[in-house]
């Protein structure tokens, strides 16, 4: 009996090392919970061909919009844990589960259910407005707000999405009320502002830039703790004396029970991917920067940002459309 189970050990410990030495064998699918043009999609698109090249292998990326982002999330987190479905994720990740918790929702998914990779990038958000709005600075924009209550609007990522939080942190701050118009993505969210649906959003540098080197946005105040690199001209929300700081970053992810010798070579491949030049190329051109962080640093990173932002829900408590 003992031989026996012996055995079955041998060869489990082999089909293990031989999963690990075959692993990528065929295609990986990226999931992007959110449509074309965010910051998830403009993130994760180059970062799925510099894994092509790394792996060897096609990594497809697949857009899942829905519920701000929640959709795509849950679709990942209930994925079959074999490396072969990987997701790229915003900051909202864990928002949306902190969210059902206060409404008393039975989660899409839970925090829990996932087991980070890598984080890519991490960047604060910058209020922008249409060109037609009469403002230049955030003080304006709180002057018009006041003047004209509930009557300004913005456009987000969908409700306690990545985009809708750092809004509903600057009206909590400034004691405001605007229209929230919630689209299922960053990129629709842009695109209700450019058509003059919408008078502002917040916006991630990669999914903004090239919107405003055109001048069809106006860049306002940043949530950065400090001034952005790329957009110097453009004050904190700290220097305007307001105490509220937004970062939304980029992650890859994968189902939490995931065999670790294949989470590691996702994690190796990342490590390569991120100093790929063309890689490095496409996030400069979107002017965000590459804030590359392994599995244990991001898990760090995951758990802190996690618990700040959960307090950020509770602060701001419930809201609708």
């Amino acid at each position: 009996m003992k031989t026996r189970y012996l055995l079955s050990a041998v060869l489990l410990a082999c089909g293990v090392a031989q999963a690990q030495e075959t692993f990528p064998g065929r295609s990986i699918t990226m999931i992007v919970p959110f449509p074309p043009g965010g910051v998830a999609d403009v993130t994760g698109r180059p970062t799925a061909a510099a894994l092509e090249k790394v792996l060897k292998q096609p990594v497809a990326v697949t857009n899942r919009p829905g519920a701000g982002g929640a959709v795509g999330n849950a679709a990942v987190a209930n994925a079959k844990p074999d490396g072969y479905t990987v997701l790229m994720a915003l900051s909202s990740i864990s928002v949306i589960p902190e969210a059902d918790k206060l409404f008393n929702r039975k989660p899409a998914y839970t925090l829990d259910q996932f087991a980070p990779v890598a984080l890519i990038s991490a960047d604060p958000v910058i209020l922008v407005v249409h060109p037609s709005l009469p403002v230049k600075t955030v003080k304006e924009v709180i002057a018009l707000a006041r003047k004209q209550p509930g009557e300004l609007s913005f456009s987000s990522s969908g409700v306690y999405g990545a985009l809708h939080m750092p809004m509903e942190m600057f009206l909590h701050a400034a004691k405001l009320k605007m229209r929230h118009v919630p689209t299922t993505g960053g990129g629709p969210a842009i695109t209700q502002l450019l058509g003059g649906h919408v008078t502002m959003t917040a916006g991630g540098p990669a999914a903004i830039t090239s919107h405003v080197k055109a001048g069809k946005l106006r860049p306002i105040v940043t949530w950065g703790a400090e001034r952005h690199p790329n957009y110097k001209e453009v004050p904190t929300f700290k220097e305007q004396g307001m105490d509220i700081v937004y970062y939304i970053w980029a992650g890859m992810f994968v189902p939490v029970a995931t065999p670790e010798p294949v989470i590691k070579v996702l994690r190796d491949a990342v490590r390569q991917a991120v100093t790929d030049p063309d890689f490095k190329s496409q996030m400069a051109k979107v002017n965000s920067p590459v804030n590359y962080l392994d599995a244990p640093d991001f898990a760090k990173y995951l758990d802190a940002d996690a618990k700040r932002l959960a307090a950020v829900v509770q602060v701001v408590g419930k809201v609708g459309n």
